[in-house]
Order: structure tokens, then C-alpha cells, then sequence
């Protein structure tokens, strides 16, 4: 659907997502209204103690022949949620790292994973992934590597737990893409490192923090929206244009100045759909209280196909600066640069950029007493899987078949009304003939107030993203069924359209299309 004619002299879309920023930077800043505080009643003050969560990030690498000839290496990573002693469950992705010439394959798919200890630190493991991807050394080729683009894996195994939480071991793996290549039982290695945090109610966001509880024993996590341009330097690919891209990146602090990270990248603009995933580490030196430099190196795998952006095998190292001015303990912004590179392919590249950083938790002292002004809250999550297809696809005016979906959405609450979301979804069958298709999305939503009786909270939200030609608007509304306080069924239903001006959109493809899902949703709160 065509915009008014004035946003014709747009040239990119970057003022909307400039504004989009700036908009959630003062909504984050801000004092947002609260009830007043009633202490004796407990309406602000969180009557439920803190739990402490377990889980497991887990990384894992496998060489798999090709029933055409060749090789393809998939380096694997998740996080897993521990539904009680022996049984977790999570999301993650797979992409190449050194072997053939698959830059930019890429996949997002869920685990259910079993792990049981059998005497002392041995234990054995299983589990089960399904989900969606694709890549190819070229669009064309892409179809015989990747066939519709949807996978399972399933795999069992032995592991032994060292100290400090880490565990190693191996899996014997069956995977297969319908229809591909990929189709090959093999061994893969494994390591794991366990995850333990402190975690309020899902009902407790927004209310202050009990009194004796002492933050300085929970790790400070960021969580940063980025909008980051790639300009390659003597690009060799058939792709030469200048990438405009969005960033999502999480950091989890070891101590005060060293973190670990993993950042997901994708395009809007220049090549969409270009995709990255980058774990690594990073420090942090704080100049004054509100002025902090950021220096990290992440290593992982992205690319879109060598034909387009010559990332060869898709491993990339990318070293990136970030100078941050913090407006308050909870908001930060920040500008970025760095290096790019694919060591197994020509691509180099420069990166500029503007952030937002979100601080979820800042290490408060414990008081004594109840304090609005200082005292911390909970902030609250709501992470969300669940199948969902677009139905009644039309592109460039044409009928397309449904194409369907794994989508992950987090929300982060900034009120008890309103939230900021990210989307992300892969296809598990075909799109336009080739496997791989997706869409990233982020915006705001607005919902009705959470308490312990509540049943249904309901949403409406307003997500502005890209899918493989350009960037597309989803308006949609949605509601959760609440079966424990942390545990919900997930529905949402909304229309998906091209920003077909200015160069937003291919205009000879415009996209529309009806978007349904559901599933399960995990809530809690981090102080």
C-alpha cells in the first residue's frame, strides 16, 4: 500500500527507525506513572521472594556430508530452560563456519533436550530440534542445500560436568532438511555451561523490589537495540551497495568491567535479509558515572550467498567499539564502530552506528526500608514460541501460497501497559521456490494490566521490520491465556504490508499478507 506522496523524497528509512529510537530512549528515561505506593496494602511492593532459575548454554559442532558430494559444518548454539531436573527447553540457531562455501546459511529452530545424571559427573543426554533456514553458495544452489528450508534434528549422547559449571562431551546426531542435501547421521561434540540467575513473578513487575533482597549478588545484563551500517571495502561479490542493517546484542557481565555477549544482525536496506550471529566477549571502562567506552571481538558466521557478499564459508570476526552516554541507571545510548571481516572470503567491511542500551539490572544496594525514589523494581519478560504462517500471500499483486513459520517474540515491559517487542521467524517451507525466507521485527505494544487473577491479558502492538525485499509494516493484536504465573498460551492475528516508497520496498514485488499464531508463552521478572 502506497504511503502519502510527501514521503516520496523519504531516502531511507532510517528517520523512522531514528525515530524510533529516540521515542523508546525518552519512554525508557522517563518516569512512567505508577499508583501510589502503598506499602501496607503491597500494590508497589512485591510480595513474592526471589527464585533463582537454572539453564544451560549450550554450544555444539558437526561435519556433515553432502549426499551430493562436499561437506557442510554447522556450528550449533542455544539457550535451554530447565523445566525440572532432567528435562529443558530452548532456542537457537546453527550456521557454517569453515567448510564449503555457504556463507549466510542460516537457521532459527527450538530444542526439547533431556539430560540425566548416571554416577558422578557422567550423564547421559538426548533431545530434539525442529525449525526452519537455508543457504547456498548461490540463490539457485541454495534450493538442493537447503530444499524448503525445513529441519529436524535428533541426537543422543554422553557428557561429564567439570567444575564451574562447564560440561563436555559427545552426540550422535541425525539431521535432515526436506528435500536437501542434507540428509546424514554423524557424531557432533558438545560443551555446556549452566546458567543460574535470580527471577521475580511475572505479577511483580513494575513493583519495588522487597528490602532484603541485596542486587549486588545479580550480574548486570544490557540488552541493545543497535541500527548499524556495513560499507564494504572493494567488495567482490555481485552485491556492492552499502548494508543498512538492525542489531540485536545481549551482554552478561562476569564482574563490573568483563562481559560475554552473542549479537544477531539482519538487513533492511542494501541486501535485506542479510544475516549475522556473533558470540563473543568484550570490557567495559568507565570514564565518569556517565560516559563508558565498550571494546568487544565477536566470532561467528553470516553472510547472504558468496555469489552476492564473498563471505566464503561464513565465518566472521568482527572488533567493534561503542562510546555510551548514560541518561539515567536504566537507559544509556551509544554510537559504534568497528571491523568486519570473513577470513575464508573477500568481504571487509567498516561499521558505523547508533545504539540504545537497555540495563536490566545494575547492582542496587539492599536498604532497609522502601524508598519510590531510589528503590529498585522489576522489570518484566514475556518470551514467546509458536508456529505462524502467513496466509492469503499476495506478491507483486499476485496469489502465493501460505508460507509457515517458527517465530520467537521477547517483550520487555516499560509499564504494567505497555512493551517494547521483537519478532523474528524463519520459514520451514518455500518461499517464491527457494527455502530461507524470514522476518525481523521490533515496535511497541500496549496490553491490559497482569494480576495473579487475571486470565487473559490481551495486546495490540505496531512492529516495523524487513523481510527478503525490503521493510514491511505488522499491526496485530493477540491475547495470552494464563496457566501458572509464568506459563501461558500464546495467540496474536495482524496484516503484514510492504513500505512500498522511497526505495523501502522493490516496488515491482509489493508483499501483503494475513499473519496467524500461536503457542507458549515464559514469564518472569529480573530485578
Amino acid at each position: 500500500m502506497p504511503l502519502p506522496a510527501a514521503s516520496q523524497t523519504l531516502k531511507s528509512v532510517q528517520p523512522l527507525l531514528l525515530t524510533f529510537l529516540a521515542s523508546l530512549a525518552t519512554l525508557l528515561a522517563s518516569d512512567l506513572p505508577q499508583q501510589p505506593l502503598s506499602e501496607a496494602d503491597g500494590t508497589l511492593v512485591a510480595q513474592h521472594e526471589p527464585y533463582t532459575e537454572h539453564g544451560l548454554i549450550v554450544a555444539d559442532y558437526q561435519v556433515i556430508p553432502l549426499t551430493g558430494g562436499g561437506t557442510i559444518d554447522l556450528l550449533g548454539m542455544r539457550y535451554l530452560q530447565q523445566l525440572n531436573h532432567w528435562l529443558y527447553y530452548g532456542v537457537g540457531f546453527h550456521a557454517p563456519l569453515i567448510e564449503g562455501d555457504y556463507g549466510g546459511f542460516m537457521t532459527l529452530d527450538a530444542t526439547l533436550h533431556a539430560q540425566y545424571p548416571l554416577y558422578e559427573g557422567l550423564f547421559i543426554d538426548a533431545g530434539a530440534t525442529v525449525g526452519g533456514g537455508g543457504g547456498g553458495s548461490s540463490i539457485a544452489q541454495s534450493k538442493e542445500l537447503s530444499g524448503t528450508g525445513g529441519f529436524g534434528i535428533g541426537y543422543i549422547g554422553l557428557g561429564y560436568t567439570f567444575g564451574n559449571g562447564f560440561s563436555a562431551g559427545v552426540n550422535y546426531a541425525r539431521i535432515k532438511f526436506q528435500d536437501s542435501q542434507i540428509d546424514s547421521s554423524q557424531v557432533n561434540f558438545f560443551i555446556e555451561k549452566s546458567v543460574d540467575y535470580t527471577a521475580g513473578s511475572y505479577a511483580d513487575a513494575g513493583k519495588i523490589v522487597p528490602a532484603f533482597y541485596d542486587l549486588l549478588s545479580s550480574h548486570e545484563n544490557i540488552l541493545t537495540f543497535e541500527m548499524n551500517n556495513i560499507f564494504q571495502i572493494d567488495p567482490q561479490g555481485t552485491n556492492r551497495k552499502t548494508i543498512n542493517t538492525i542489531a540485536l546484542q545481549y551482554s552478561h557481565f562476569l564482574d563490573d568491567a568483563n562481559y560475554l555477549f552473542i549479537e544477531a544482525e539482519v538487513g533492511y536496506r542494501g541486501r535485506p535479509l542479510y544475516n549475522q550471529v556473533l558470540p563473543g566477549a568484550g570490557h567495559r571502562f568507565a570514564f565518569t558515572p556517565h560516559l563508558h567506552l565498550y571494546g568487544q571481538v565477536g566470532v561467528g558466521s553470516g553472510g547472504y550467498s558468496p555469489e552476492l557478499i564473498d563471505t566464503g564459508s561464513g565465518l566472521l570476526v568482527y572488533p567493534k567499539a561503542a562510546l555510551e552516554y548514560r541518561l539515567n541507571d536504566g537507559v544509556g545510548l551509544a554510537i559504534t564502530g568497528g571491523y568486519l571481516a570473513a577470513p575464508t572470503g573477500s568481504s571487509r567491511n567498516y561499521t558505523v552506528g547508533a545504539a540504545l542500551d537497555y540495563h536490566l539490572s545494575a547492582g542496587r544496594k539492599k536498604t532497609q526500608g522502601v524508598d519510590t525514589a531510589t528503590a529498585p523494581r522489576y522489570k518484566g519478560f514475556r518470551l514467546s514460541i509458536f508456529p505462524q504462517s502467513d496466509l492469503n500471500v499476495k506478491v507483486a499483486h499476485a496469489d502465493h501460497h501460505d508460507v509457515h513459520m517458527l517465530s520467537g517474540q521477547l517483550d520487555v515491559l516499560l509499564h504494567q501497559n505497555w512493551y517494547v517487542a521483537t519478532q523474528a521467524s524463519i520459514a520451514y517451507n518455500d518461499f517464491r521456490e527457494y527455502p530461507g525466507y524470514g522476518e525481523i521485527l521490533a515496535g511497541f505494544g500496549v496490553q491490559n494490566r497482569y494480576t495473579p487473577s487475571t486470565l487473559f491479558q490481551s495486546f495490540f502492538q505496531l512492529l516495523l521490520g524487513t523481510n527478503v525485499d525490503g521493510v514491511i509494516f505488522k499491526p496485530s493484536v493477540g491475547t495470552s491465556y494464563t496457566l501458572s504465573d509464568r506459563v501461558a498460551l500464546y495467540a496474536q492475528v495482524g496484516q503484514i504490508m510492504s513500505v512500498n516508497s522511497a526505495g523501502l520496498y522493490r516496488e515491482e514485488r509489493p508483499f501483503s499478507a494475513t499473519s496467524v499464531g500461536a503457542g507458549l508463552s515464559y514469564r518472569f521478572s529480573l530485578p
